[in-house]
This record gives structure tokens, C-alpha cells and sequence, in this order.
């Protein structure tokens, strides 16, 4: 199985676009927990699922189960936190909501999970990845 991932950030659709269409990706799973804000620009959710039927045709899966917490992302966010105690947090998060079993397979296989970081190296897109390769085993990751 292969999990892609991707930001928006620092993208013209151009590129977001066009990196997806080369993938091969069939859907993109967005585990953003606000995905409507006025600063997503094409990436907002109603937006974003139409542009990527019409220029990809590609499904659009928004997975809030997959996203952290208010509360763990203001302390890292808003008031400046620490990675590793946000990384510890948002595992503990998912440890508890079970996502290994909650999430079925075939909804991530041929997905890309979709947060706005540009980079995944600290974006919990990638601790998602990361944790269910190592909870399902046969999972290859790749960051767009």
C-alpha cells in the first residue's frame, strides 16, 4: 500500500495540481481540522472538491478523525510549543481513537493525506502516515 502526502502551502494550484494528477492518486484524504478558513485560498473544502473532480478527477474525503485536537494544535500553533510534546500528543491522539482500525484501508490506499504544511517534516500529515505504516506494515510513504 502507498500513503501520499501533501501541503498547500507555498503551492500555486498549478503545482498542487499537477503533482496529484501525477501521482496517480485517486483521492485526496484531507485531515485538516479547519479546512474552511478564508486563508486555504483553492484549498478550502468546498473549492477543493470541486477543483479536484473537475481538473483531476479525483474524490474528496475530509477526515477529521485524523486531524488534532484544538487544543493540542493552538499549544503548538498559537502559542509557540514544542514539536516533540505536540508529536507525543497527537500519537496519543490517534493510540486513542484507534485510527488503525477506525479508518479503513481502502479509504487511505490510493490517497493523499492533504494538511497545509509545505514540508511533512513538522506536519502530523506525516505522523499519520508514519503511524499506520507501522500499525498496518505494508505501507510505502510518499511526500508530493
Amino acid at each position: 500500500m502507498r500513503i501520499c502526502t501533501i501541503g498547500f502551502t507555498y503551492k500555486s494550484a498549478e503545482e498542487f495540481f499537477t503533482r496529484l494528477r501525477k501521482s496517480g492518486v485517486k483521492r485526496v484524504v484531507d485531515v485538516r481540522l479547519n479546512n474552511v478558513s478564508q486563508l486555504a485560498g483553492f484549498s478550502k473544502r468546498d473549492d477543493l472538491r470541486y477543483f479536484l473532480k473537475a481538473i483531476g478527477g479525483l474524490d474528496y474525503l475530509h477526515l477529521p478523525m485524523l486531524a488534532p485536537t484544538q487544543d493540542i494544535l493552538d499549544e503548538y500553533k498559537k502559542n509557540k510549543g514544542d514539536w516533540k510534546a505536540y508529536e507525543e500528543k497527537f500519537l496519543g491522539l490517534m493510540r486513542n481513537r484507534r485510527i488503525e482500525s477506525e479508518v479503513p484501508r481502502d479509504v487511505v490506499e490510493e490517497g493523499c493525506l492533504l494538511c497545509s504544511e509545505d514540508k511533512p517534516h513538522f506536519c502530523h500529515r506525516r505522523l499519520v502516515a508514519e503511524y499506520l505504516k507501522e500499525k498496518w506494515g505494508d505501507v510505502c510513504i510518499e511526500h508530493l
